[in-house]
Parts: structure tokens; sequence; C-alpha cells
């Protein structure tokens, strides 16, 4: 949902906008929307839909306005995005998140653009910025007084805007551009003097003097036939430079009085008003300036906006000192010429050093070595960011990397571009005074790191990467650090560091064979030593024998990833036959991460018995545990586990995908104990030897969350073995976590399962996907999508003989129906659910068919039958289940009392569903049943609680 004033005023959603009604509902919306989340005085809303004396039923036509203004938003779920047109005493304020508003991003952007130091930065914001603008500011709304001077305010910042992109192309020397943007503007704006003296500057640098001069003829003209008057100072001047031929230097990057003994900049700024023409004053400031004998000032959107004053950082930013990066390397030896290299390669200004060199060299562990060397060097604080360049488990996208950079820095997260070209200069604006160490891992290529390059001379950007990246080095100049194999003298010392220097000592020259047959790889001789400490007996001469192989011995010298096989191969001939079994599954994971429970599952094993694998697997080195009881593995050890495994891994596979189905399964049974269980297991279903057990609804939920995208992830890998009867059933039993985040991009997912369950030719799976896809779509507002998949869903859930299913599907439909204007066939299809489910004894089904119809059936203005369809519901469930529907169908209920005329009993109804959803947690439902009680009683409690409630709400989204 976006409100709109930067041309027609108007509400858009994903369907299209919404139907406002007349001018002066438009006028007191866009009232409203100028003082955002600040009371607006009845007399003040009257100013602005009357020119002159309101009518004496202005109160009344304000508050019929109001009431069909709050009825639109409520219906089109405006609360869900944190909108409330709510009541305050004798005021109306409109609750709302202000990136929401397009004005407000208008201003905020255009603050980021004076912040920029790159003039090519400020012109990615400024345009941005000025595509928000669909023509004249609140067109559409009644012309009073008070609107005209917003309208004008607003436009006078567009203008602005412009003129700063006319400087911003000036200093860039792209003279013709900065004229074209003018032009446009001088064509709207003939008698502004400062367009006119600015456009002629461009044509002049852009070598069109002729131009130029008609230009200042034309204008002359105008100004006398108009208004009687000659050209100001700052036209004058301009003309009178350019037939001198006095061309300055380039100086055009900054606001300043035009002198004669210079050209003015594109888009002078300062000089007083004149000829009807307003100053470039700030908006606001135009708007404090309004007579006072009208209703009283509009203030212009982004007034609230934190002020500017400078103090050395961003005004978006909390200062603090920042640090991503992981501990530094253990064990780390020599390399004391290649950081003496990265020293001398970041020093001068906004270095880029490029750390280059094979798989397993070890080229993240010396960037972090070298880091961590100065902890001091980097007041402002240090950045990483791993690109997974070279992993199969994908890249993070740059505004993925720019977005945790920004928000490390101090960035709220509503004010963080959705563009990564606005994001990219804004994380350049940031570092621009800074002294931060950024360091890019794992980079494929040049373009991936782009923007994430900072803007400041100060800032020091490590790269590792396998690739030259010969496109870094000749746009940034990077300068490149080659890294190769360790020298003998450090790779026994790399050694000695794991398996101590006696041990070393004792046997010098099989200890010089061992780095010899490593190829002194860092990776490999990690391995090979941490075999070594596992088995005290052995000697070192025995482990060199063993590595003796010409095989192994020629891979490790070829320091490819086939070295790093070599030593891996070695690692596992020596684990015991349980660990070897777990780790050659574990290749065949489909997700980033995994547990001792998904362990067991790929192996055929129970938890207890794979956890000690796991555990004997991290002794080697070949996991690595990032969090209690979750483990990784590195990109290359992925690999090679997965070669050593069954060539198809399907075993492996089915095995994971059913304990999947299993703990998800167990999951959502937790989280929403009750509910008419999704479906049947397969037929060749394998449960887990143990399920993971869920205390409660919260530990439920968190999994849920945690694991979505290795779910996702799993069920991927499903449908590409062609198991789709496990991959949409893994993505169906994520339903609760659905419903509790429904707006969070869940749609893919869904059209996955459903391509799968099609693929099976499965009518149940189909019409079971559907419903719960077509709910999502209802969510997002795709009602019409949501309309043509859910047409189909009864029928298929007929076929299938699933009745449960196909009250469900009923249900979802009618929903669909209802916000289409089919009421009454929204009515009779959820009659013939509550029938379905009856006839099937389902009381959750029968408890949600009746939810639904008693809040058509108030809506149908049938508040009896609303009445008595909420009462049979209720008696259907116990207090303790379903927090959330019994809240909605006590407040139904109420509503209905209400519109019975039953007041004491609807506001008995609806306190009592407030303070249910309060003490479940559940706030939506409590703003939905404070809102209900505030139409009818003022009470300062419900006013406390449901603003209390409306916060929460804010909070967590």
């Amino acid at each position: 949902m976006e409100f709109r004033l930067l041309g027609a005023v108007s509400v858009a959603t994903e369907t299209g906008d919404l139907p406002l009604g007349p001018a002066k509902r438009r006028s007191l919306l866009a009232t409203l929307l100028l003082q955002p989340n600040a009371p607006v005085p009845m007399s003040h809303l009257m100013g602005a839909l009357w020119e002159d004396e309101p009518p004496a039923h202005a109160r009344t036509v304000v508050q019929g306005h109001v009431s069909r203004l709050r009825a639109l938003l409520t219906g089109n779920r405006a609360d869900e995005y944190g909108v409330v047109l709510d009541t305050h005493g004798a005021s109306y304020v409109l609750r709302m998140p202000e990136s929401l508003l397009d004005a407000h991003r208008f201003e905020e952007l255009l603050m980021l653009a004076r912040e920029q130091r790159s003039p090519a930065d400020a012109i990615v914001m400024l345009k941005e910025a000025l595509s928000l603008w669909q023509g004249p500011a609140l067109t559409g709304a009644f012309p009073s007084p008070p609107l005209q001077a917003a309208a004008q305010a607003m436009e006078e910042s567009r203008l602005a805007a412009v003129e700063h992109m006319a400087r911003a192309y000036a200093t860039l020397g792209e003279h013709h551009r900065a004229a074209a943007v003018l032009k446009a503007q001088a064509v709207m704006h003939p008698m502004r003097e400062s367009l006119a003296a600015a456009l002629m500057t461009a044509l002049y640098r852009a070598g069109r003097q002729s131009e130029a001069l008609d230009w200042f003829h034309r204008t002359r003209r105008l100004l006398a036939d108009e208004l009687g008057v000659d050209p100001g100072r700052e036209l004058a001047d301009a003309y009178t430079l350019i037939l001198q031929g006095e061309m300055p230097a380039e100086d055009v990057g900054t606001d300043r009085p035009a002198g004669r003994d210079r050209l003015p900049s594109a888009g002078t700024a300062g000089r007083p008003a004149r000829n009807g023409d307003q100053a470039h004053a700030p908006a606001r400031d135009l708007d404090r300036a309004a007579p006072s004998g009208g209703p009283g000032p509009v203030p212009a959107v982004g007034e609230t906006l934190q002020g500017t004053g400078r103090t050395g950082r961003h005004p978006l930013t909390v200062t603090h000192h920042t640090d991503l990066l992981p501990r530094a390397p253990r064990g780390f030896h020599g390399r004391v010429a290649e950081l003496a290299a990265i020293s001398r390669a970041t020093a001068g200004e906004a270095p880029v050093c490029l750390i280059t060199g094979p798989a397993g060299v070890g080229k993240t562990a010396l960037a972090l070595q070298w880091a961590h060397r100065s902890p001091g060097a980097f007041t402002d604080g240090r950045l990483f960011a791993d690109l997974r360049g070279f992993s199969d488990t994908g890249e993070p996208t740059p505004l993925e990397v720019l977005r945790e950079f920004l928000l490390t820095l101090g960035v709220a997260p509503r004010r963080i571009p959705e563009s990564v070209a606005a994001a990219a200069a804004l994380f350049r604006s940031l570092t621009d005074r800074r002294h931060l160490l950024i360091i890019l891992d794992n980079v494929r290529e040049s373009a991936q790191i782009q923007p994430l390059l900072p803007g400041g001379a100060n800032c020091v950007t490590v790269v590792t990467s396998r690739n030259r990246l010969k496109g870094l080095i000749a746009s940034d100049a990077a300068r490149p650090v080659p890294l190769n194999v360790l020298g003998s003298p450090d790779s026994t010392a790399l050694l000695a560091g794991v398996l101590g220097e006696e041990r070393v000592l004792a046997e010098p020259v099989a200890a010089k064979r061992l780095a010899e047959l490593c190829g002194g790889l860092p990776l490999a001789l990690r391995v090979t030593a941490a075999r070594l400490a596992g088995r005290p007996q052995w000697t070192l001469a025995r482990m060199a024998t063993e590595l003796a192989d010409e095989r192994s011995r020629l891979s490790y010298l070829d320091v490819e990833d086939t070295g790093v096989s070599a030593a891996l191969r070695l690692t596992v001939q020596q684990l015991p036959p349980d660990a070897v079994h777990q780790f050659t599954r574990l290749g065949h994971h489909p997700g980033n991460h995994f547990d001792q429970y998904s362990a067991a599952a790929l192996a055929g094993t129970d938890p207890v018995t794979a956890a000690a694998a796991l555990e004997r697997l991290a002794a080697a080195h070949l996991v690595t545990e990032t969090a209690p009881g979750r483990w990784v593995l590195h990109d290359l050890v992925r690999l090679y586990a997965r070669g050593l495994g069954p060539a198809s891994g399907t075993e492996a596979l089915v095995g994971v995908l059913d304990h999947y189905i299993a703990t998800v399964l167990a999951a959502a049974d937790t989280a929403e104990p009750g509910g008419e269980p999704c479906f049947v297991l397969p037929d060749d279903y394998h449960h887990p030897a143990v399920v993971r057990d869920f205390t409660d609804r919260a530990a439920a939920m968190h999994w849920l969350a945690t694991e979505r995208e290795d779910l996702a992830q799993a069920a991927v890998a499903a449908r590409t073995a062609g198991l789709d009867d496990r991959a949409w059933r893994i993505i169906l039993l994520q339903w609760p976590q659905v419903v509790r985040r429904v707006r969070d991009s869940w749609t893919p997912l869904l059209e996955l399962a459903l391509d799968a369950a099609r693929a099976r030719s499965d009518p149940y799976a189909e019409s079971r996907v559907i419903n719960l896809l077509g709910w999502v779509l209802t969510e997002e507002g795709r009602t019409a999508e949501a309309l043509a998949l859910l047409e189909r869903s009864p029928g298929l859930a007929r076929q299938a003989g699933d009745r449960l299913g196909e009250a469900t599907a009923l249900i979802n439909l009618a929903v669909v129906q209802a916000e289409q204007g089919g009421l009454e066939a929204a009515l009779e299809d959820c009659e013939r659910a509550v029938g379905l489910a009856r006839e099937e004894r389902d009381a959750h089904t029968e408890m949600l068919a009746l939810q639904h119809l008693a809040r058509m059936q108030l809506e149908a203005n049938r508040p009896q039958d609303a009445l008595d369809s909420a009462r049979t519901a209720l008696d259907l469930g116990p207090e303790h289940e379903e927090a959330a529907r019994r809240v909605l169908l006590l407040t139904v209920s109420g509503r209905a009392r209400l519109a019975l005329g039953e007041e004491s009993d609807g506001i008995r109804l609806l306190d009592r569903a407030a303070d249910e959803a309060e003490r479940a947690g559940y706030d939506e439902g409590a703003v939905r049943a404070l809102e209900a009680l505030l139409r009818v009683t003022a009470e300062t409690e419900y006013r406390e609680r449901y603003e209390r409630a409306v916060q929460r709400l804010s909070d967590d989204g």
C-alpha cells in the first residue's frame, strides 16, 4: 500500500488505486497525509475543504468523509500495513509508517542526495526521488488556500531537486545533460529567473552560446510583457558574463550567490523572491509564512525529519564502533612477506588490495590475520562479508550485503533504499569520512563487488578471490597480492603449532618431508596435522610414508581442488567406519546447515550416533560447528564428501526429506494443536528413528523460522530429484509460519509445491496447496489470481474424496468472493463448508467456517444471524484452544450486539475479546476489538490499550 501526494492524491494497492470519492474527501486525506502521525484539528480540516467560510453543517460533512475514508482503509486491510485513521479528542490523526508516503520518501532521498560528496551518487538519489512524481502535487484535491500553499511548497522542493541534479551534471562536465534537465523545467516555469540563468549557463558551457542568449531575450521579453519589470541581477549577470566570454573555473558543485566575476552555477539559490517568483527556501519555511488569518499552516511533508546540523556524521546513522570480523585464525604461521605486501598495497588513498591464490592456500586466514594485527588502525570499525563466490549454496545479492553493512553502520531498517544503486550510494556516503576496513571474501568476479566498495579516501578494502579479477585491477587500481603455498620452514612451523614443537623437533627430516609431500598447502597441512594429533603413537615418518604415494603427492603439488581432495581422502581413511559413513552422506544434504537429527536421517542412524560422528568429524576439521548443535561443511569438503557417497545419493536424500516431513509435522502440531492434518504420509515414507520434540509453540515457531531456508532448499532438491510427493508436503507443512508471516514472500515456494502436486496428477495435493496459495495471494492483495486458483479447488477436493479439504477450499473461495463484491455467493459457500464440516464431525473446520460466515453475515447487515453463527462457533471450541479464532468470534459477536442496539452487551463482548487477545499476545486481534470499542465509547483506558497494541504491532513489523 502506498499513499501518494506527488501527483493525484491517491492510495495505491497491488490491485489498483482505492476509490477515494469526491474532491473534498481527497482533500481531507491530503491534509492528514501532510501531517502524518500528528493530530489535525477539525478547524484545519474545514479550512482545507472550503475556500470561504465553512457552512454550518461543515463538521458533519467532515465527520462523514472521515467515516467513509476509515471504512475504505479498513476494508482494504490498511491495518496490516500499520495504517489507522484515529480520533484524537477533537482532532483526527492518520497513524502510518511514513515510508508508505511518496512525499516522505522524496524528502528523505533529497536529504541523502545533499549528503553525497560524489555528484554521480547524488544523481542516482535525485533520479530516484524525481521518479516518484506523477504530476502536479495534490492533483484532484479541492484547491483551498492551505492545500495550494502545500502544493506550491512541494513543487519548490521538486524544482530544487532538479536544480541540484543540474549542478551535479555540471560538476561532472556533462553540460548537455544539465541543459536538458533545466530546459524542460524552464519551459514549465518561464518566469523563474534562477532556472533561466542556470539554463543559460549550462547552454553556454555546452558550446551553445546563441541558444543561451536567445533564452535570455525570451525571458526578458516575458518579464516585461507580463510583469513590467527588467531581469533581476542573477539573470543579468549570466547574460553579461556570456557576452564577455568570461568562463570561470568549474566551481558549480556548491550553492552560492552569483557575482559579476563568474558565471552563476546551475540552479543558484539564495536570492529574495521577486516578481511573484518564490525564493528557494525550504518547503516548511514557505508554509510557516502562510497568512495567519486562514485556518492555520499546513506543514510540508518531511517537516518532522531530524535536523541537518553537521556533526561530522551522517544524519541517518547512530554513531558507534562496528566490527563484523570473524576471530583471528588460530595457529597462523609465516606469511611475513605477504603481510608486508598487504600493508604496502593498502597505503594511499582509498586503496583496494586483492589477495589471490588457489583453493585452500589460506587467503581468508591471511586477510584476517592482517586485519587483527592493528585493531586500532580503523577507528570507525571493520566490516566483513563472505560473498560465497565458489560455493554451491548460492551467493548473497549485493543488496543483502549492503543491507547488513548499512544496518551495522547504524542506518534504521526503514531508511535503507530498495534499489542496489541507491543503497550503494548511501553506503559510499556513510563511509565518506570514516576510517573503515572492508573485507570482501570469496569473490567470484569483479562486477560482484562494485556496489560494495566504500566512498571514503580513508577506507581500506581487502578482497580475496581464486580468480585474478583483472577487471577490478583495471577499474579500481586494485593492487594484487598473489598468495602461493607455504615454504618449508613455515610449513613445519604450522605443523609444530598443532602437534607441539617437541614432536616436530624430534623428527626434523620427517617433518620437512611431510611439508614437501603436502605441497605447502595450508589446508592439507592442517588436516594432516589433525590426524597426527589424534594419534600420538604415530611417528611423523610413518605419516610421511603413507603420503609418499605418487598420486597423492602430485595431487598436493597441483594445489588445485584435487590437492584438497587428496588431503581429505587420507584423513577420511583414518576415521572409524561410522564417522566415514556419516561423512559420505553429509555431502548429499540439500541445505546449508544440519543438526544431529538431519545427520542421522542422512546416514540412517540415530541422533546420538550421529552426534558422536559429528564430533569426530569436527576434530578432524571436516565440519564446523557454527552454533550449539548446528553444523556446516566447507564447500570444498562438501564436494569431496559427495563424491565419496553413492553415485545418486537418492537413499540419503529421501532419508533427510522424510526427516524434514516428520519434524515439520511435529512443529506444526505443536504450534497449532487441534488443527486438521494437511495430508496422509507417502506410501514409501521412512519414519526417522527419533523426531525432534518441541516443548511449546514458541520453540516450534522458532525452529520453523530458523530452518526456513534449509526447508526451501530441501523442497527444491526433492523437486529436482523427481520426489514431488515429498516436495509439496515439506512446503505445505510450514503453514503455521506462512500464516504468521503471510507477507514474507511465500508465493514462489507455494507455486513450486503446486507444480509438484500437478506433476503427480494428485488432486488431493493440488487442492490442499491451492487452498494455502490462494489465501496467501488474497492477503497480498492479488485477489484476481487467488479467485482463478480457488475456483478449481473444491472440485479437486471432491475428485479426491477429501470432504474436509473441500470445506476449506469453499471457505477460502468465499473470502475472495466477498472481497470482490460477491457477498451472496460467499455466504452460500460458507454455509456449504459448515455443512461439510458437520458431516465429517470436524469441530476445527466447522469453527473456521462459522467464523467467516458470521463476519460475512455482519457485512450483509444480518446481525442476528451473525450473532447466532458466532455463538455456535464459540460453543465448539474449549476456552484454551485457538485464542486468535476466539478473539475474532468475540469481536464479531460484540459488533453484532451493537448493530442490534444492545450497546452494553456489545461493549462487554468487545472488552472480553480485547482482553483475551492481549493475554494471548494477539495484537492484531486486540487492535480490531479496541478499534470497534472506540467507535462507541471514548474511555481513556480503551484509547491507551489501543495505542499500546498498535505500538506493539509496529515494533514487530
